[in-house]
């Protein structure tokens, strides 16, 4: 049944060539369901047994390829099904205009390439052995390189994409590498060979390409240059979709490696943790300064990474200085932080392709008085601004919550050197979020609240239902998760569970995440309704929008879907 399901849409997915128009995409939407649902029914299986499900996946072609699917793997095939559904419902909508432009040859090709990223990414999850899993990032990688240059007669478009595929070659090269080094006597290249190799070796060298490797494609300072202007070109739902979970199998490829990784413990930690600050600080640094909506969320994605390096890192030093709740809080925070992430950025890039489509610019000083003219999409936008400033109860709070309790517990062990690498985390990371909830707040009051400032807001309207949906769906999820923090919970405690034994610090944390969903529901609510309720929009500013002035300028950057 699992080969017959992947070999049935792999190969139906060139049947949208037959179709026109709309049809093509409800086709397209009925292949992906298939694999939605089928990777879904892997993970809870994995999940409800506990252990390691095997499988061969080419058993009706008479081939073998060994899938292996444990909490790690459906962990990622959950948010993957779940992000991409929301993507592929907003991709409906945000598809209406290209429709009436583009050639069905065009759309077509556009179909089948994210019908494949979508195949990649459950392979790239499932595979261990070295030359499967590297194919399968290479599909994974040339599918997103195919829906990045969706509109590839621009040549700035061209010109991004292939400097996007240069780079993923170069991460392909360094885990190849490193693969090809742990290689074992005899024995075939691939992440089974890990633990022989790392047993007898120092972790050190080889983790450091490992980590090169997948840090590129996370994003990973100063390895990040190709991510924003990669999400300025792409078209908004294949933003969402990048941002949500395809920068995240970077992250996975770490945690994989992780898993097998028992020595050198503290240089490595420090290694994770150090990249990690350097990425969030860049990110923050330049997220405020854009004033494309885009490339605003881009930088911020690089940011978040870095949040969850630093809870990785935590995890693992908690691991070097055998502090058992240092470790299984900090893993903890930092996998709670990839699902979380993934949700708020998949909410915002769809509410700023809304944006993008009611008024034509993502130039946010162009913007001003939408939550009057938008409302819907104001509010679901300020639902994942609030998630990505760790606003209880949205399940941000949850993931940072649990660093900051795994730091204090790190705190009641004698020793100096891990005292100040605590404090010196947790002020760093106290300023960070300080400097992001300052600046989001900052970007909401100027885009939603503020004085329209140019006939573009003026005359914006809402969009459609069906680009309405999906972002509700995602901006509910991130409710329901915060007020029932313990489901996301025990689902982040089974990953956990790979890399740490004594689990019962996230027993004792567990009461105080029901209080503050509790708790945040209050809060949350009064936030919400002083948004909509109390937030004085301005009237608008006396211009004349025929005439140039400072404020309705065009965006001297060309702007893309």
């Amino acid at each position: 049944m699992e080969s017959a399901v992947l070999i049935f849409t792999a190969l139906s997915g060139f049947g949208v060539f037959l179709f026109r128009a709309q049809t093509k995409y409800f086709f397209s939407l009925f292949l992906h369901t298939l694999l939605i649902v089928t990777a879904s029914s892997w993970a809870f299986r994995a999940l409800s047994t506990g252990g390691l499900m095997q499988f061969n996946l080419l058993e009706l072609a008479g081939f073998n390829l060994s899938a292996n699917i444990d909490s790690l793997s459906a962990f990622f095939l959950t948010i993957i099904s779940l992000t991409l559904l929301i993507g592929l419902l907003y991709a409906n909508g945000y598809l209406k205009l290209y429709r009436k432009t583009l050639s069905d040859v065009r759309l077509s090709l556009h179909h089948l390439a994210l019908l494949w990223l979508h195949i990649s990414l459950i392979l790239v999850n499932t595979l261990r052995e070295g030359t499967a899993f590297l194919s399968a990032w290479e599909l994974m990688t040339v599918s997103a390189f195919g829906l990045v240059v969706f509109e590839a007669e621009r040549k700035e478009i061209l010109k991004t994409g292939f400097k996007y595929l240069l780079q993923m070659q170069i991460g392909l090269a360094l885990i190849t590498t490193a693969f090809l080094i742990a290689k074992s006597n005899g024995s075939v290249a691939g992440f089974e060979t890990l633990d022989a190799y790392f047993g007898g070796h120092g972790s050190l060298p080889v983790f450091f390409l490992f980590f090169v490797g997948f840090g590129i494609y996370a994003g990973f300072a100063p390895l990040h240059t190709w991510l924003p202007p990669t999400h300025l070109t792409a078209p908004s739902h294949v933003s969402s979709i990048m941002s949500s979970i395809l920068t995240q199998m970077g992250i996975y490829g770490i945690l994989r490696v992780l898993v097998s990784v028992h020595t050198d413990l503290f240089p490595v930690g420090l290694l994770i943790l150090t990249a990690s600050f350097i990425t969030a600080f860049v990110g923050l640094r330049y997220t405020f300064t854009q004033q494309d909506g885009k490339r605003l969320l881009a930088y911020s994605s690089i940011t978040h990474t870095g949040i969850i390096g630093i809870g990785i890192g935590i995890g693992v030093l908690g691991l070097a200085f055998h502090t058992s709740a240092l470790a299984a809080l900090g893993f903890t925070g930092g996998i709670l932080h990839i699902l979380t992430h993934a949700l708020s950025k998949s909410l915002l890039f769809q509410c700023i392709g809304s944006i993008y489509r009611a008024t034509r610019t993502r130039h946010l000083e162009q913007l001003g008085g939408l939550m009057q003219t938008m409302p819907k999409t104001s509010m679901l936008f300020s639902i994942g601004l609030l998630a990505l400033c760790g606003i209880p109860p949205l399940t941000i709070s949850i993931s940072e919550t649990l660093l900051y309790a795994g730091l204090l517990k790190g705190l009641t062990v004698d020793n100096s050197l891990l005292h100040v690498l605590i404090w010196t985390v947790l002020l760093s990371l106290t300023f960070l979020i300080s400097w992001s909830m300052f600046g989001f707040i900052r970007v909401f009051r100027r885009t939603f609240l503020d004085a329209v400032r140019s006939e573009a807001a003026a005359q914006a309207t809402e969009v459609s239902d069906d680009m309405i949906l999906p972002k509700a769906i995602a901006g509910l999820s991130l409710l329901l998760m915060g007020l029932f923090p313990n489901v996301v919970l025990k689902l982040a405690t089974q990953v956990t569970a790979l890399f740490v034994t004594d689990l019962h610090s996230l027993d004792d944390i567990a009461p105080v995440l029901t209080y503050l969903g509790i708790g945040g529901v209050a809060l949350a609510g009064f936030l919400l309704w002083t948004i909509k309720f109390r937030g004085k929009i301005q009237k608008p500013v006396s211009l004349n929008y025929r005439r140039p002035n400072t404020l309705n300028k065009p965006n001297p950057e060309p702007e893309f879907g």
